[in-house]
């Protein structure tokens, strides 16, 4: 595995047929400041941050909810916002996490403190790459390094799909539900993930908000909402992600 000068670098990615973590150059600029409709898990999440940074117990975060509502922007922005505080960020592809504890036994003795970073994050049916995430976020036989943390994204709450099925096996007992076997063995995952911070579509007034603040010296405000509105429904969904595609196609 390559070694990374990370005095000067603040986020890597894994390359996997390479075997090595490759220093990125060109980092998104994102930064909290810029990332409107969020502000409830914002602040969430910079308050996990800080305490991680400041060596006090923190959470492994799964953000999950709706495609294109900014989950993926909130945890970039926190390697912009904290790089100077000393926080790097390694980016992992999901097909890629066998090679979880081979990084993670690279990063546990060095002086920064690490958020592993895996966008979109999920798993079918039957798929068991998830165990070397597991060990990861809690630990085995050796505990999880105190200077690493996993900030995931994605649109399942639980990972895994859930069926009808699943929810059949849901029993009552007296006062008590108790979970069937396969439900236990999906949320026993997304578990592990300490804070959870949900995202939802957002309204028209957000959304349009949202547009304002992309176009701030646009001079005709009725009809840069209505082509915005118009956009939005051709998406099929309002969110952050629409708002900025919309800001690429229009300005």
């Amino acid at each position: 595995m390559s070694k990374i000068d990370w005095a000067n670098t603040h986020g890597a990615v894994w390359r996997a047929s390479r075997r090595r973590l490759r220093a990125i150059a060109n980092l998104d600029p994102i930064r909290p400041e810029q990332l409107l409709g969020v502000e409830r898990q914002m602040q969430q999440l910079m308050q996990n941050t800080e305490r991680f940074l400041v060596q006090k117990p923190a959470n492994n975060a799964l953000l999950w909810g709706s495609r294109g509502t900014g989950k993926s922007s909130l945890i970039k922005a926190m390697l912009n916002h904290y790089a100077l505080r000393g926080l790097r960020m390694i980016e992992i592809d999901k097909a890629d996490l066998q090679d979880l504890p081979d990084i993670v036994d690279e990063l546990r003795a060095l002086p920064y403190r690490f958020v592993i970073y895996c966008d979109d994050l999920s798993f079918d049916e039957g798929d068991t790459s998830y165990r070397p995430l597991k060990s990861v976020l809690e630990g085995s036989l050796e505990l999880p390094p105190e200077n690493i943390l996993i900030y995931a994204s994605s649109n399942r709450r639980h990972l895994v799909p859930e069926t009808k099925q699943d929810n059949q096996q849901v029993k009552s007992v007296g006062t008590e539900l108790h979970l069937g076997d396969a439900i236990e063995e999906k949320i026993s995952l997304s578990d592990r993930f300490g804070l959870w911070l949900s995202f939802y579509p957002i309204d028209q007034p957000a959304y349009l908000n949202i547009v304002d603040s992309l176009f701030p010296t646009h001079h005709d405000r009725a009809q840069l909402h209505s082509d915005a509105i118009r956009f939005a429904h051709s998406k099929g969904i309002r969110s952050g992600r629409t708002a900025k595609q919309f800001f690429n196609s229009y300005s």
